[in-house]
């Protein structure tokens, strides 16, 4: 079955970096675009970056863009969100997503504080 196993947050204070990773398994993931979504408290669920399969093409979201960076690993099924000079309202749980399948990892938490 599909499963996607996020890891990497954790507590970090302003203008700090975190990488998340995200193990995929139970499908092709060479040819699979992935996403990584967050959700901040009392948020809805917002889409942070998209990585393509064949070319990995990168999108951003605006409040992201030239601080996050995603990249693949389609020999060790593995996706990454590198954050580099995170701010307060980075603050969310991190999701890993399939990008057109409706399946979804764990998340895990960033916390991003003073």
């Amino acid at each position: 079955q599909v499963r996607l196993v996020e890891s990497g947050g954790g507590f970090v204070q302003p203008g700090g970096s975190l990488r998340l990773s995200c193990a995929a398994s139970g499908f092709t993931f060479r040819t699979s675009a992935m996403t990584w979504y967050r959700q901040a408290p009392g948020k809805e669920r917002e889409l942070v970056a998209t990585i393509s399969s064949n070319t990995g093409s990168t999108n951003y979201a605006d409040s992201v863009k030239g601080r996050f960076t995603i990249s693949r690993d389609n020999a060790k099924n593995m996706v990454y969100l590198q954050m580099n000079s995170l701010k307060p309202e980075d603050t969310a749980v991190y999701y890993c997503k399939i990008r057109f399948l409706n399946y979804w990892g764990q998340g895990t938490q960033v916390t991003v504080s003073s």
